[in-house]
């Protein structure tokens, strides 16, 4: 059972009988005399996707879910689902489209670093690489001598995400994106 204080994002916490996985966390330590360093969260609820803040103590226990972390890939969307295999057993999972949403633009052929959490057989949640490479499919010019300044403008990326790219690049460039933001990096 971990402290709270060695709590990291992206585990998965038992709340009462159900599994949370750590989105943010944040420390305060108060500046008074024998106070106790706080520990913010803010879990997702794994199966209602809903939210929750809670506030620990250092010393505080917490329990760790019984799941299991596997590796997957993207097979293909079939109607209303999505699904992935697992890369160990080839084991097949299907997530709905209302699951996916936040994840859509992310995802292409032949991604990889995509982990899923299962628990009982099932799965539950996504982890994305925390970096993926997509390329520039409709951005409006490059302009002349732009490198010397750190304007931006709209870029529409392969996957059918949109995101503010330096105004440089030029369609047909790959640009590393953050998943967890959803910006733009760098070049890839």
């Amino acid at each position: 059972m971990p402290r709270a204080s060695d709590v990291k994002n992206g585990m998965v916490i038992d709340i009462g009988g159900v599994p949370h996985v750590v989105k943010a966390m944040e420390v305060k330590s108060p500046s008074a005399r024998g106070a106790a360093t706080l520990y913010k969260f803010r879990f997702n609820n794994m199966q209602t996707g809903q939210k929750l803040d809670e506030t620990y103590k250092g010393d505080d226990l917490l329990k760790e879910a019984d799941y299991e972390r596997v590796p997957v890939q993207y097979s293909y969307q079939d109607g209303e689902n999505w699904v992935f295999m697992n890369a160990e057993d080839y084991t097949q999972y299907e997530v709905p489209n209302a699951a996916m949403e936040e994840l859509t633009g992310y995802i292409t052929e032949g991604l990889e670093g995509i982990q899923a959490l299962i628990m009982d057989g099932r799965l539950l949640s996504l982890i994305l690489p925390p970096a993926v490479a997509l390329e520039i499919i409709e951005t409006p010019p490059s302009m002349k001598g732009a490198s010397a300044t750190s304007r931006n403008k709209p870029a529409r990326l392969s996957s059918g995400l949109e995101v503010q790219v330096p105004e440089y690049l030029e369609q047909g460039e790959m640009i590393r994106v953050s998943t967890e933001t959803g910006k733009y990096l760098s070049r890839a």
